[in-house]
């Protein structure tokens, strides 16, 4: 495992017994964000770096139950957590880096990402691993609850333009990992990027 896999999963592994109470507000945000996904009934979704499975619910009720659901996060702690609360109903968690998904090319619908992108050690070529499992026209979806301002607010830290989620930089990533970006929301209240996979 590499130190950056390391670090994620300590930092995560340290949390992941208080995450859904330190953020008991956020499910209204996670299921706007995955109604714009746009998906049907019988679809196909991946959670990546589903963390507690917040978004799986609102992702099982997308599809229906002939739909396909999947949680993949790299921290063991997060899918425990993510059982605990009774979310494997709603979707087979899979302890897995999405660099490196145990899944066939073209195999899903869309993709949802909720603060995955900050915690990706190469994210042009993460996103090329997404695009990959994704049929052409599928939609990624990142996410983050509140936007790049109050987060950095929330960390302590102030915004610069290297950011990786400033709309050029970001959408500059997604062009090159093969994503056409197709809409960009940064509010204080959320943050919502979604592309589509072309051809």
């Amino acid at each position: 495992m590499s130190d950056d896999h390391t670090h994620v999963q300590e930092f995560f592994t340290a949390r992941a017994a208080d995450w859904d109470r330190r953020f008991p507000d956020d499910g209204p945000a996670y299921a706007a964000a995955v109604a714009e996904l746009a998906l049907r009934e019988g679809g196909r979704v991946l959670d990546a770096g589903c963390g507690t499975g917040r978004a799986l619910p609102a992702l099982r009720a997308a599809v229906g139950r002939s739909g396909v659901v999947l949680g993949a996060d790299l921290t063991p702690a997060m899918l425990r957590e993510a059982a605990r609360a009774g979310r494997d109903r709603d979707g087979a968690l899979l302890l897995t880096d999405v660099a490196a998904l145990p899944l066939r090319s073209s195999s899903l619908d869309a993709v949802f990402a909720a603060g995955l992108i900050a915690h990706l050690p190469q994210p042009g070529e993460n996103l090329r691993e997404l695009r990959r499992v994704v049929r052409p026209g599928g939609v990624l979806a990142l996410f983050h609850p509140v936007g790049r301002a109050a987060l950095a607010a929330r960390q302590g830290r102030r915004l610069t333009p290297d950011d990786l989620r400033a709309e050029p930089n970001l959408r500059a990533l997604l062009t090159g990992a093969g994503w056409r970006m197709t809409s960009y929301v940064d509010e204080d209240t959320r943050f919502l990027a979604l592309a589509v996979r072309d051809a």
